[in-house]
């Protein structure tokens, strides 16, 4: 290595590559990161704006705790269906409070 070099210089030329085959930073697989097809250009129900989510003002971020359990399978069962977790449980919320 020589001075100019730095430790990280093939972490920044595989990112760089990376874009180059237009393969970007958020496609990269992670095992323990959750990652949505379609997070980016996901078109809000309610304006006629595409907007992700986290930018739709249309939307209020929630925190919900689950189970380990049941949170990987309502993922893998979401995953299957190529759909949202939270597309899923809005759903699911939706029709619970219609049958109130």
């Amino acid at each position: 290595m020589t001075q100019k070099e730095s430790r990280f210089d093939g972490l920044f030329g595989a990112a760089k590559a990376a874009k180059s085959t237009d393969e970007t930073v958020e496609n990269i697989k992670h095992p323990d990161v959750q990652t949505f097809k379609h997070s980016n250009t996901e078109t809000s129900k309610h304006s006629d704006v595409s907007l992700s989510k986290s930018k739709d003002p249309d939307y209020q971020r929630t925190t919900v705790y689950l189970p380990k359990a049941l949170h990987r399978k309502l993922r893998a069962a979401a995953i299957a269906d190529d759909r949202e977790m939270s597309d899923v449980i809005e759903e699911l919320v939706q029709q619970w409070l219609e049958s109130k």
